[in-house]
């Protein structure tokens, strides 16, 4: 759990920095909300810091030092089956060296901060979840696997935009220019972490609502789900459980109409279990209302993937007439 009654020195190296040292770094922050931060590659200063990121040399989480430089690091994550196949795991960086140890609590320091209630199995589930959706293509490019975002495209370049530059540099002594390189990091943090805590937040929200999904009544057969709320995730809950729903309906975000919305056959798929009957395709109002018979008809999506109308009751006759054609 989260130390607020020590002051913990974290040290990671000085100069320009990378996604790896920035996240592992605004983990431990956050862990310890007491602390002080020493950027350095003076050795002393190093071996006196209670966590070390990046550098140092050593990889051992009981002694909070967290490098991946090391001749001989081997660490990675487990391997994992993938068509028949063993597939080694992802490489450790630093990012996810501290996040394999820390994870956890960074979770429930989140939790704590946000009132938000969770167990063990959702703790455990949510550090899985940011793993394997950010912090595993962290380690990929600072370590060379990979290039998951060319150019400036992706959070590990965007952050390294943030160091300093000659330009920025011109003129200061070596300490103003540390100096200007530690706010440059800080800021780098900041950013991280906001990006971090909101994938945390969406995250518990899937959680969260994965009984409220269960749970919503379905009409028509079965073939229909009616979520009372809108913005609910369902996609994961209807796909895994819920074979014989095609469509979802639920109110916009603006609360004056309410959605008609066709069910991938699978996650991130444009191909739906049924699409909406192809003669409602681009259709708006009157014009949708004519060809449905339903008055209150808002809109049919060119692709078919999502209608609407303006009361349930006309949501409902969207989807009957939808799953007649």
């Amino acid at each position: 759990m989260t130390d607020t009654t020590t002051t913990t020195t974290i040290a990671t190296h000085s100069g320009s920095f990378h996604a790896d040292d920035v996240f592992g770094v605004g983990i431990l922050m956050g862990v310890f909300p007491s602390h002080t931060l020493v950027r350095t590659r003076n050795q002393a200063l190093i071996d006196a810091a209670d966590f070390v990121v990046d550098v140092g040399g050593t990889w051992d989480a009981s002694t909070g030092r967290f490098d991946h430089h090391q001749r001989g690091f081997n660490g990675a994550r487990p391997a994992r089956q993938r068509d028949g196949q063993t597939v080694p795991g992802v490489g450790y960086a630093s990012a996810g060296l501290v996040w394999a140890a820390h994870g956890t609590a960074y979770i429930q320091a989140w939790a704590s901060s946000k009132g938000q209630s969770l167990d063990e199995q959702a703790v455990a589930d949510v550090v899985r979840s940011i793993d394997h959706s950010l912090v595993q293509y962290l380690d990929i490019v600072d370590t060379g696997q990979g290039d998951v975002s060319p150019g400036i495209f992706g959070l590990s370049s965007l952050l390294a935009q943030l160091n300093t530059h000659w330009m920025d540099e011109q003129g200061l002594d070596a300490t103003a220019k540390a100096q200007l390189q530690e706010t440059r990091f800080r800021e780098a943090i900041s950013i991280t972490r906001t990006f971090l805590d909101h994938a945390i937040s969406k995250k518990v929200a899937q959680i969260r609502a994965m009984d409220t999904v269960r749970k919503a009544p379905r009409l028509l057969g079965g073939r229909v789900l009616y979520l009372e709320e809108g913005g609910m995730p369902w996609t994961h809950v209807v796909l895994h459980e819920m074979p014989d729903v095609v469509f979802v309906i639920y109110p916009d975000s603006d609360g004056d109409q309410y959605q008609v919305k066709t069910v991938p056959v699978e996650a991130g798929s444009f191909t739906a279990r049924l699409d909406l009957p192809k003669s409602w395709a681009g259709l708006r109002d009157q014009e949708l209302a004519a060809v449905t018979g339903v008055e209150d008809s808002v809109f049919c999506h060119l692709n078919l993937f999502i209608g609407g109308a303006r009361s349930l009751g006309g949501a409902v006759k969207l989807a009957e007439l939808a799953l007649a054609t």
